[in-house]
């Protein structure tokens, strides 16, 4: 039985520093929350399905990339789900240092709403 993660990650990077940064940082991400295995992944849209072969087990997930926060959704399966509680807090921290600090340089400047 699987279990699903949802992690919700606030940005102001706009979609495309933050979707940029995502391709980039999917890979040391798995790495540093301790998944080791055949990693595959592909943008549809604004939205990156992958999955990760470990252990006999195939974990699953999508990250939706808007303009202010990030989605990312995965599926556990069996022998993964139990530790779900503590990988979700783990994938959230990690998420926030992916998503932070300032844009790359030459990065166009996303408007923001006038709230006057």
């Amino acid at each position: 039985m699987s279990k699903p993660v949802v992690v919700t990650i606030p940005h102001e990077l706009g979609r495309a520093e933050a979707r940029r940064r995502i391709d980039e940082g999917v890979g040391r991400l798995m790495s540093q929350i301790g998944a080791v295995g055949e990693l595959t992944r592909a943008w549809e849209g604004d939205t990156l399905r992958f999955s990760l072969r470990a252990i006999g087990q195939v974990i699953t997930g999508t990250v939706a990339v808007a303009d202010h926060e990030a989605r990312l959704e995965v599926d556990l399966p069996g022998i993964f789900a139990m530790v779900a509680n503590k990988l979700k807090g783990r994938l959230r921290d990690e998420g926030q240092l992916l998503l932070s600090g300032p844009k790359a340089a030459g990065a166009p400047r996303q408007r923001q709403p006038f709230r006057g």
